[in-house]
C-alpha cells in the first residue's frame, strides 16, 4: 500500500485510503469476529453475510461519499477477495456472491486490481513471520491453494482490470512491476 499511496501522491490524487473488512467502525468490529478466534467454526453463510454486512457500511459511509466528492478510493482487498476466500477456499457457488454483490454494490466496482500473487508456501511464510496467525491464516495449505486459484481466474477473466503483480520477487522487482502497472492506469486515465 506504501508504493500505491506514494505514486497516488506523486500524481496529485486526492484519495481515501482504506481495507476491508473494516474502514467503519462496525466494519472494524466486524473484522475482530472475522479474523479473531473466538468464533472459530462459525458457519461459511455467516461469514459471507458479515463480510457483506461490512461492506454495504463501508460503501454508504466512506467508500460512495469519497467518489461523489471527487476522490479515487485505496481499498486493500475487496469483492474480488470474497470471490477468493468465501467462493474458492469455502466452496460458497459463485452465483450466491454475486447476488450478494449486485444488492450490496449495485454495480460499483474497481477499476484497477492489483493481485499480490505468490506460491502458498511462500505466502504462509511470510505471514507468520509479520504475525500470529488470524482465523482465515489458521486455515490448511489446501485452503488457500484454492483461494490462489481463485485469484488467479477472476485476473484472467478480467485481464484489464485485475492486474498480477509476480510477488515472488525481490521487494525492488515487486515495487517496479506496481509501479509500473499504476503508471500505465493513471496515463490512461487522468
Amino acid at each position: 500500500m506504501a508504493q500505491l499511496r506514494l505514486l497516488m501522491k506523486q500524481a496529485g490524487i486526492d484519495f481515501l485510503e482504506t481495507r476491508e473488512p473494516g474502514g467503519t467502525q462496525l466494519g472494524e468490529d466486524l473484522r475482530q469476529l472475522l479474523l479473531g478466534h473466538k468464533h472459530t467454526g462459525m458457519s461459511d453463510d455467516a461469514e459471507l453475510l458479515m463480510m457483506f454486512a461490512s461492506r454495504a457500511e463501508h460503501l454508504q459511509q466512506k467508500i460512495l461519499p469519497a467518489l461523489e466528492a471527487g476522490q479515487w478510493v485505496l481499498c486493500d482487498r475487496f469483492t474480488d477477495a470474497t470471490y477468493a476466500y468465501q467462493g474458492g477456499g469455502r466452496g460458497i457457488p459463485f452465483s450466491r456472491i454475486q447476488t450478494l454483490e449486485n444488492w450490496v454494490q449495485q454495480g460499483l466496482k474497481p477499476n484497477l486490481t492489483l493481485l499480490l500473487d505468490l506460491p502458498v508456501v511462500q505466502g504462509l511464510e511470510r505471514a507468520g513471520k509479520r504475525s500470529t496467525p488470524d482465523r482465515f491464516e489458521s486455515e490448511a495449505r489446501a485452503f488457500f491453494e484454492k483461494v490462489r486459484q481463485s485469484y488467479l481466474d477472476l485476473a484472467a477473466s478480467e485481464p484489464d482490470r485485475i492486474q498480477v503483480i509476480d510477488s515472488s520477487l525481490e521487494l525492488e522487482d515487486v515495487l517496479a512491476q506496481i509501479t509500473t502497472v499504476v503508471n500505465n492506469f493513471l496515463q490512461r486515465n487522468p
